[in-house]
């Protein structure tokens, strides 16, 4: 029952998103991210503290206005997300997308080691999944379903839309294996906070926090090649996807190494969210 009383509402203004011209439904999409911050007072303050404990000397209005933003873009990447389906890869790739670094993509591929796309909550990284069916890429997404099974269920079907597969984060690490043995993309995302015992302890901004090593772990025992992606939001609501050059781990599986690896790759998430700190996640308890 408390999952159709969540949904019923969902569905309706999901209804009303995908009925409007994409203009108007970011505009609105923009406008809902800047209410969610008046009565979401707990997540301003996370925000705010997070950024302080990041950029301590960073003054306190410039946090007030990065907070902002931040609910700006949360309140455009939901948008974005009830409206996956309908990206046009005939028109829409070449109209809203700015392409950076797909030799990269394709110089991990021509390896035969398959491709971990590695990102982090930062600008639309859902969109990016659009680009990579567009021009022609197998890809895998690792998603956690949401607690909500009926959102969860309308979500997956939209990031299913465009040729994506969704493999269940919390179960999928044989078909995560599988997908890069057939030379397929596997996107993951390495900036949230996962349960003790399952993580390594690395520097985030500056503070330790529990990180998958998974990624680390796969890449160096198949020789995967793991290559960057972030997708930036411009202000016009167009799309900057860019790939960075494809990084190899080597194939020493001692503790200590895994660490290190996973480290790294973590400082690669912080070079990117420093692109643009208002289109990262600060409202997430990252720093539990």
């Amino acid at each position: 029952m408390r999952s159709w009383l969540e949904y019923i509402p969902f569905i309706c203004f999901a209804t009303l998103i995908r009925a409007l011209p994409r203009g108007a439904a970011m505009a609105l999409g923009k406008q809902l991210g800047s209410f969610g911050r008046y009565i979401q007072p707990k997540r301003v303050k996370i925000a705010d503290d997070n950024l302080r404990q990041a950029f301590p000397e960073m003054a306190e209005q410039e946090r007030a206005e990065i907070t902002q933003k931040v609910f700006y873009n949360l309140g455009l990447g939901f948008v974005e997300m009830l409206r996956l389906d309908k990206f046009d890869p005939k028109t829409d790739i070449d109209k809203l997308f700015t392409i950076d670094g797909q030799e990269h993509i394709d110089k991990a591929l021509s390896m035969q080691h398959g491709c971990i796309l590695l990102s982090g909550h930062v600008g639309s990284w859902e969109a990016g999944t659009t680009v990579l069916q567009a021009l022609g890429y197998k890809t895998e997404v690792v998603a956690k379903p949401m607690r909500n099974p009926l959102v969860d269920s309308y979500f997956r079907k939209m990031r299913q839309a465009n040729g994506t597969d969704i493999i269940d984060s919390r179960k999928g690490a044989r078909k995560i294996v599988k997908a890069l043995q057939q030379n397929r993309i596997v996107c993951v995302l390495l900036d949230q906070h996962i349960k003790k015992k399952e993580a390594v302890s690395v520097p985030f901004f500056g503070r330790n926090a529990h990180t998958t090593p998974i990624i680390s772990q796969v890449a160096m025992k198949y020789g995967t090649p793991v290559v960057p992606v972030f997708v930036y939001r411009n202000a016009d609501y167009t799309y900057h996807f860019k790939a960075l050059e494809p990084i190899l781990l080597e194939k020493d599986m001692t503790q200590e190494s895994i660490v290190a690896n996973t480290a790294m790759l973590t400082r690669v998430i912080e070079q990117g969210i420093l692109h643009d700190i208002s289109q990262w996640f600060w409202i997430h308890r990252r720093w539990k």
